[in-house]
């Protein structure tokens, strides 16, 4: 890793260790690419991943240290090491500063409805390619209730109601939990809100982050 001013990629392996994991084996063969950055080779989908938040080093330090899963029992250290070392998680434990990696990335956030704005404008515009489904993938640092995600879900499809090219998929991923949300245009014009929610364990915030160190 030497060398790098920081690796996004990071956060698209998380993000696909979390889908293939939670989801299935429909996400295995996903390949990290540039525009959309998560997409299978025939083009049949084509998923964004992004973060929202509020670009202050307190709150990404926070935030990382949840994804890890940082645990607390002595037998673990060695997995604490690893996360601590990686770059990602540096800093992490004294709460000083975050990780040399992803300072800039985090940097760069957005709060959730100006990062959906921009991603569908992108993806309409044809930004991020021909796919058959696009998806969007967002890191939620605060924790939405579920009304909060119906919102949310409404947001996008008025923001992409007249477009061609849109996303099919949100997916929300909090720190203890995925929202996969239906954005069918036919679920809408029936007032219809249709979202599956993942549960994720602290075990398997540390899995998910140490898969993703790889």
């Amino acid at each position: 890793m030497a060398g790098r001013k920081f690796d996004t990629c990071f956060f698209e392996r998380y993000a696909q260790v979390s889908l293939e994991t939670l989801l299935g084996h429909h996400y295995s063969d996903l390949i990290n690419e540039d525009r959309p950055d998560l997409q299978k080779p025939d083009h049949s989908l084509g998923i964004e991943v992004t973060r929202a938040m509020e670009p202050k080093k307190d709150a990404a330090m926070k935030m990382l240290k949840e994804m890890a899963g940082i645990p607390t029992d002595e037998e673990d250290k060695e997995d604490v090491d690893r996360i601590i070392s990686s770059g990602y998680g540096y800093g992490l434990q004294d709460g000083r500063y975050i990780g040399h990696l992803e300072y800039d990335y985090w940097a760069l956030a957005l709060p959730l409805r100006r990062i959906i704005e921009s991603k569908v404008s992108k993806v309409g515009s044809g930004f991020y390619g021909d796919f058959n489904e696009f998806g969007l993938y967002i890191f939620c640092k605060d924790n939405l209730t579920e009304e909060e995600v119906r919102l949310t879900m409404e947001y996008t499809w008025d923001l992409q109601r007249n477009l061609d090219l849109k996303y099919s998929t949100l997916y929300l991923s909090l720190i203890d939990r995925l929202y996969v949300c239906d954005l069918g245009q036919a679920d809408r014009m029936l007032h219809e809100t249709k979202y599956t929610s993942y549960e994720i364990s602290r075990r398997m915030c540390k899995e998910f982050f140490l898969k993703s160190l790889d």
